[in-house]
């Protein structure tokens, strides 16, 4: 299975998620889960947002988010309703999901807020919704490939 997170700029969101889920895939020993990250508007090959950055990714370039990524997806999610628009456009209408209600909340705090531009607090709290939703889906995902 590959789950694709996407977000607009691909610098802090969807990075995010990517490095979570693929720590948590691994410490629960799940080796039939991939992982990767696009953005709607990202630039390709720019680097993480200083404060994606100062929490914690470093090494990550951005993507932008393609008909041919869609494709080889099975699961994405994105961090708002907008996203989850330009992914059934390219095609992916049939499995895509805000991050938030795949995770299981309800739809009015479906959506991850965008830290980009803001203050270091404002990066740390993105990150610790992400690692709270992150959880609930790596347990989802990982009982559908075991």
């Amino acid at each position: 299975m590959h789950v694709l997170f996407v977000c607009t700029g691909n610098t802090c969101r969807s990075p995010m998620a990517e490095a979570m889920m693929q720590e948590a895939l691994v410490s629960r020993g799940v080796d039939q889960v991939t992982v990767s990250s696009a953005g709607t508007g990202a630039w390709d090959g720019a680097p993480v947002s200083e404060g994606a950055y100062l929490v914690g990714l470093s090494t990550h370039r951005a993507r932008l988010l393609t008909r041919e990524l869609v494709k080889s997806a099975d699961l994405i999610l994105t961090m708002s309703g907008h996203h989850r628009a330009r992914v059934a456009e390219l095609g992916g209408e049939d499995k895509v999901h805000v991050l938030g209600e795949y995770a299981g909340r309800d739809e009015s705090r479906a959506e991850v807020s965008d830290p980009f531009g803001s203050d270091l607090a404002s990066y740390r709290q993105t990150y610790e919704e992400l690692q709270e939703l992150i959880g609930g889906v790596v347990s989802r995902v990982a009982g559908t490939v075991r």
